[in-house]
């Protein structure tokens, strides 16, 4: 099975954390669904599995009319094998949702919405210049959840002078409402955005990390509590919930990116386009793929693996890294990991290396010091 990921870059404003590539102007938005068609035309060949996964993502994929979506879609559909039930999934913003625009989009093809809540509480909305209010968000998950059953929000901790109840009763707002799947990141102050300015000039407090491991702590209790399993570090879904986009890319499925800035990989090579809206729709008109394309080593896809694996439930087999990589690599795996199993941030069943709660929040550096570097 494999995926097919839709870089949207248009959005209403910038929020100040945000470092993924987008336009504010909509000016080149018919060119861009335009090339977004050609380029799927010319890549119609690079994936032979069947499509589970159809993914909008951005910027904000719900600045789409319903006909454009459909005219995206309807060329994914004539030019791959689409499973007979696809995931079929849309990024959309509180503000863009409303009751007209949800009826619009339930009798489409989209089947699961993936909303950019971020906090139901209007200070750390307006901190993070999010577009839409507390009352948007709270509104638009009302009726979206009339109509859709398989419905993902995002939700930000970490935020400064957030405390620990406002931030449980974000949680357990979204509890309330039903929903199924749940992706929480902490506030992360990227070069280059405006949040990193504002944290310079003083305008706004550095994100502190312990009160964002707390918060991930007490997040981590009241999903689990309420059913939910934490299959992926930042990522929570009841049984049957799990996103098979996100699951595609962790378990290391094929996917096509489609897009200005949008990633692709095929086991073996990993490309992405350029991050650019004017020179990629130049390139596409011309009939050629904007992009650059990086052949994977052995030491590449072990480390992608490793990094990977130890987000996830399901963990780093020392059978595969053996099968595939090589005993060496699995012998120093073995050696790397023991001071982190000492530390019970790690744990070893059944031949497979899982994090421990106490090493989830830290997965990511505890991967890199398991890194094979010459």
């Amino acid at each position: 099975m494999a995926g097919i990921y839709i870089h949207i870059p248009f959005c209403k404003q910038a929020c100040y954390y945000c470092d993924f590539h987008f336009s504010t102007s909509m000016k080149k938005k018919d060119e861009m669904i335009d090339a977004l068609i050609q380029e799927i035309h010319l890549r119609k060949d690079e994936i032979t599995e069947p499509v589970e996964t159809i993914y909008f993502g951005g910027g904000t994929p719900s600045v789409l009319s319903n006909k454009e979506i459909d005219q995206i879609l309807e060329s994914v559909f004539s030019l791959f094998d689409v499973v007979e039930y696809p995931e079929i999934t849309l990024e959309a913003n509180p503000d863009d949702l409303q009751i007209e625009r949800i009826h619009q989009l339930a009798e489409s093809k989209i089947n699961r919405l993936s909303i950019g809540v971020q906090s139901f509480y209007d200070e750390d909305l307006q901190m993070m210049n999010r577009a839409h209010n507390a009352d948007e968000a709270w509104n638009s998950l009302v009726e979206a959840t009339k109509y859709f059953d398989n419905i993902s929000i995002d939700l930000i901790y970490g935020i400064p002078n957030l405390s620990m109840n406002r931030w449980k009763a974000n949680v357990q707002k979204a509890l309330n409402l039903g929903i199924n799947h749940i992706s929480t990141y902490a506030l992360t102050v990227e070069p280059k955005t405006a949040l990193a300015k504002l944290v310079k000039m003083g305008k706004i407090p550095n994100p502190n990390d312990g009160e964002a491991h707390e918060h991930f702590l007490a997040l981590v209790e009241m999903l689990e509590n309420a059913g939910f399993v934490h299959y992926e570090l930042s990522n929570f879904g009841k049984p049957n919930y799990f996103s098979k986009n996100n699951s595609a890319y962790w378990l290391g499925k094929k996917y096509v990116g489609i897009g200005p800035s949008a990633h692709s990989f095929n086991g073996t090579h990993r490309s992405w386009n350029i991050a650019n809206n004017a020179l990629y729709i130049q390139a596409i008109q011309k009939g050629t793929l904007p992009n650059e394309v990086e052949k994977l080593t052995v030491q590449d896809r072990y480390n992608e693996y490793v990094m990977t694996g130890l987000r996830t439930i399901w963990g780093v087999s020392l059978k595969r890294i053996e099968t595939e990589f090589g005993t060496h690599y699995k012998d120093y795996l073995v050696k790397e990991a023991s001071a982190f199993i000492t530390k019970q941030q790690l744990v070893l069943e059944n031949d497979v290396l899982k994090t421990t709660i106490n090493g989830k929040f830290f997965c990511d550096g505890i991967a890199s010091e398991l890194f094979w570097v010459d």
